[in-house]
């Protein structure tokens, strides 16, 4: 088995029964703040995307990177789809051209041609990636590979149970906006970020340890921060608490717990991995590259220059009603939000810098009140501060998930009263109608047991959510005669049996209701 680093958590598998390009990301990403490092956009794509499969892991956009799979990734490419929640990701890959699409069971190894094997793991709750994370289990004649990326399982026991894992690619680096957007004291936010670099690589060791593969490679970060106002970011400054360690870093590291099989893919580099062993060859030596890590990256800056710019000067809306338009974006998922308004329990501040720098109009989203409204001097536990364009610009473009944009870009401040509150960003991913039902129903589910969430619907007692994306019947749900029809998506079933009409699966739970039974 051949594998080719391409970038970040990028990577081409071949094999002698097919080719697998994984998350192939080269352009910036979340407002032009993250780039790949090391760069990666000078590689032969127009040969790396000529591949027989396409596996995306997630939405996040430096892992789907949407231009470079419009012009770079063959439409002949079959795409291994995870089993998520929502359609998004095979909705915005139809709109790219691809056409062949897999649907891989969650959990459930699938042989195709050739006797290549896959295995794709996907974790759906609100909190993995935006609505969704996974990770491709890979095998061929008897070489078997686990490309975990920044996936998050609560173990990789799925795995091992399928046979000893010759390589294990990981993320072990941080991609979080925490804690240097938060208006912390240096000192304190140096201790924060060192005890977060130490818990990333914690973390990866468990990983490690619970695989036990014969070679482990570290991939999925850092990126690299390439506008002036960003530098900082980067982990060349000898800060202990920035959370973005770099490959050479992890060897480090992992020397430091034992390990002695780690292995770093720069871009270009090509692993032959086989049950008894692994070679490697690299355009240029690893250790020379990142001990001129400062150069790297000081070319880098001059040579995208001219994109951030370009990017920046994108941004702008001054025609946009940034009350008006937040307002109509998020007052009505305030109104359809139980457990996420709950859950924040209180009002959220964004201010925003205007153009001149200076002056800041102050909005709050309001969820005890389930509004948007102007900022009245109320003590907010929760607080946002950037510039006003690129709210305009989200409302622009009708961005859905301002966690996977505005807040993974590191452009603003955050100060917050008590602890972190998931419930916050977990709301601000979930800006449609169809992610917010799903993150309310998950919620739901795990708030309180299924047997407890039964809703009378004229004749009908039935389960509270329904059984495709968990959308809240009470809203969503009509019954005429024995039919219910779910109008978020327009599923039907059949209320005496409890058959989705449909789709296979997704059976409903349903009784005829009786005088006895209470209305909700």
């Amino acid at each position: 088995m051949r594998v080719t680093g391409t970038g970040h958590a990028s990577m081409r598998i071949d094999t002698a029964a097919g080719s697998i390009l994984c998350d192939p990301w080269v352009n910036p990403a979340y407002f032009a703040s993250w780039f790949p490092f090391p760069d990666n956009s000078l590689l032969d794509w127009e040969t790396l995307g000529q591949v027989d499969y396409l596996y995306v892991s997630h939405l996040h956009r430096d892992h789907f990177d949407a231009a470079h799979l419009r012009d770079f990734v063959s439409k002949d490419a079959t795409v291994l789809l995870p089993e998520f929640p929502t359609s998004e990701m095979e909705d915005e890959l139809r709109a790219l051209g691809f056409t062949k699409f897999l649907r891989a069971p969650n959990e459930q190894v699938v042989e195709l041609d050739g006797g290549l094997k896959i295995m794709i793991q996907a974790l759906t709750s609100p909190t993995d990636g935006p609505i969704g994370d996974s990770s491709l289990w890979v095998e061929h004649d008897g070489v078997r590979l686990l490309n975990q990326n920044d996936a998050r399982p609560t173990d990789l026991t799925v795995f091992t149970e399928l046979g000893h894992v010759h390589a294990h690619l990981l993320q072990f680096s941080g991609a979080i906006w925490y804690p240097m957007v938060y208006e912390l004291p240096q000192a304190a936010k140096t201790a924060f970020g060192k005890q977060k670099r130490e818990r990333q690589f914690d973390r990866t060791w468990r990983y490690i340890d619970d695989l036990k593969a014969d070679h482990v490679f570290p991939i999925a970060g850092p990126p690299c921060f390439l506008d002036d106002t960003l530098w900082q970011f980067n982990d060349i400054h000898g800060d202990e608490g920035n959370i973005f360690p770099d490959q050479s870093v992890f060897l480090s590291e992992y020397a430091k717990v034992g390990g002695t099989n780690g292995i770093v893919l720069l871009p270009g580099s090509v692993a032959e991995v086989s049950t008894s062993g692994a070679s490697t060859t690299h355009p240029q030596p690893v250790e020379e590259f990142f001990a001129n890590k400062l150069a790297h990256l000081e070319e880098m800056r001059e040579r995208k220059r001219p994109i951030i710019e370009a990017e920046k000067a994108s941004w702008r809306h001054p025609e946009i009603d940034v009350l008006a338009g937040m307002k109509r974006r998020i007052e009505p998922l305030l109104d359809e939000s139980v457990y996420l308004a709950k859950g924040v329990g209180g009002p959220v501040r964004f201010d925003l810098v205007g153009y001149d720098g200076v002056s800041v109009e102050s909005i709050v989203v309001d969820f005890p009140g389930k509004e948007v409204r102007p900022y009245a001097e109320e003590k907010v536990r929760y607080r946002f501060r950037m510039e006003r364009a690129l709210i305009e610009h989200l409302l622009h473009i009708d961005e859905v998930d301002w966690v996977n944009s505005l807040f993974l870009s590191c452009r603003f401040s955050a100060a917050r009263i008590g602890q972190y509150n998931e419930f916050v960003y977990a709301f601000f991913k979930c800006l449609s109608t169809e992610r917010l039902q799903y993150a309310e129903g998950w919620y739901d589910e795990h708030e309180r047991s299924t047997d407890a969430e039964d809703v009378t619907l004229g004749d009908w007692v039935v389960q509270r959510r329904c059984p495709h994306l968990k959308a809240d019947l009470t809203r969503f749900g009509i019954v005429e005669g024995d039919q219910l029809t779910c109008q978020l998506h327009g599923w039907k079933f059949d209320l005496p049996s409890g058959r989705c009409l449909t789709s296979v699966g997704h059976k409903v739970r349903a009784h005829r209701a009786t005088a006895d039974t209470p209305t909700p």
